[in-house]
């Protein structure tokens, strides 16, 4: 009976040869569970801000209704505001520069509005006279915000679109009022 011999079996080249193998399977399995845990964080993030905006848009809504009431009884008008000594029309356009505000406030927190959006809408809003005058009325409200908070910094950018459109020597309100550079959200 004859052998054949195609070569010397080595076994430490199959014990390396599996070896590899395993170290490939596991750096796989390693990789694919990195990326199941990132799309679970993600998957987290996004429930939680979808429900934190639902929970902006229940409050909107709930402001809004004490907003109607407020606006249409002037009794309800005084506890809704914390301006004094202003007449009730006044106070009831204070109320509702406020709804305004807040509005696109959430607009831009929920991302209906992006940044450049918000700064157009707040552009419109500040070409009020009330508006202006509500803004003004309350700017110690304002003062009470986090500095590194989002609202104190479209605060801020109210602020200079006031600012400009006033310091403006054209009647084309619609291109004063730069956008300012983005904050760093702490």
């Amino acid at each position: 009976m004859v052998t054949q011999s195609f070569g010397t079996r080595r076994p430490g080249a199959a014990v390396a040869a599996g070896l590899a193998f395993a170290a490939g399977v596991f750096t796989a399995l390693a990789a694919q569970q990195r990326r199941y845990e990132e799309l679970r964080l993600r998957v987290t993030r996004a429930e939680r801000d979808g429900r934190r905006e639902v929970r902006l848009a229940e409050q909107q809504r709930l402001q809004a209704y004490l907003l109607d009431k407020a606006l249409s009884d002037p009794d309800l008008a005084a506890v809704m505001s914390t301006i004094e000594e202003v007449d009730p029309t006044r106070r009831r356009q204070y109320l509702f520069a406020n709804a305004m505000y807040t509005n696109v406030l959430l607009a831009h927190r929920v991302g209906v509005v992006n940044r450049e959006e918000l700064h157009g809408h707040l552009r419109v809003i500040c070409q009020s006279a009330p508006f202006r005058g509500y803004w003004h009325a309350t700017r110690h409200h304002r003062a009470s915000l986090p500095a590194g908070s989002e609202e104190a910094g479209v605060g801020r950018m109210v602020d200079a679109l006031i600012r400009d459109l006033e310091e403006a020597d054209t009647d084309e309100w619609w291109v004063v009022g730069e956008l300012p550079p983005e904050e760093d959200q702490h």
